[in-house]
């Protein structure tokens, strides 16, 4: 699963990690990505001390065998990670898919966190061209799920992604344990405050909020790469 930040992407690895036959994991190249990158997130060194930071044996590790032998296996990637000489293209058996979300969103919930600087830094641009690009590659149109959807219907449009990844829906996804989790990454006591205390999908959500200066530039740049996705978007 291919996701920009701040996206309900820790939902959805809470969602899919609720099944006995799934194995996840968390950003397996976040700490490729600050090793390389410089950036100042919060926990970087901890992060990097912590995580492989080799772009080719993360590669390795993730297209080797799956954790616990399970069937199923939901990897939680960032694709503004990828700097480094690896891309989707070193993914050619695995099923990819696309989650997105409003940009102005995204950026009023990224600015809380951390701080925020350009529109490369959300991963629009780029999660559009490897959604193009996987398309390219397979012929097929990659299953692209938009996060205001799913919370407005959790069990109907998760159930459509399980049929287009074509996998067994499980109403199990629709709920999960309190407070963190083993496979959590260490960065996650900075950035999973919300979804830690949470034991299922939130709210519907409400109006898009109102955004200023660079934080609205920001979020108009990222816009048509959005829309673009939101075209393939499933909905029930």
């Amino acid at each position: 699963m291919w996701s920009g930040p701040r996206n309900i992407s820790t939902a959805m690895m809470r969602s899919f990690g609720a099944r006995q036959d799934c194995a996840v994991s968390d950003e397996p190249f976040y700490g490729a990505f600050l090793k390389a990158s410089g950036e100042a997130h919060p926990m970087a060194a901890e992060t990097i001390a912590d995580m492989d930071c080799d772009w080719h044996s993360v590669t390795k590790t993730q297209s080797g065998p799956v954790p616990g032998g399970k069937p199923v296996w939901y990897q939680k990637h960032m694709p503004h990670h990828m700097t480094g000489p690896v891309s989707i293209s070193d993914f050619p058996d695995h099923r990819h898919a696309f989650l997105i979300r409003a940009p102005e969103r995204v950026v009023a919930s990224y600015r809380a966190k951390n701080e925020l600087r350009e529109p490369e830094m959300l991963g629009f641009a780029r999660l559009r061209s490897y959604f193009e690009a996987e398309r390219e590659r397979s012929g097929r149109t990659p299953p692209v799920v938009d996060s205001d959807d799913i919370l407005r219907d959790p069990a109907g449009v998760l159930s459509k992604l399980c049929e287009a990844l074509g996998i067994r829906w499980d109403p199990a996804m629709l709920a999960w344990e309190k407070g963190p989790h083993p496979e959590d990454g260490i960065w996650g006591v900075h950035w999973y405050d919300k979804v830690n205390a949470s034991t299922g999908f939130g709210d519907p959500p409400g109006p898009l909020p109102e955004l200023d200066g660079v934080y609205r530039d920001v979020a108009e740049a990222c816009r048509s790469d959005y829309e673009a996705l939101k075209a393939h978007a499933i909905r029930n």
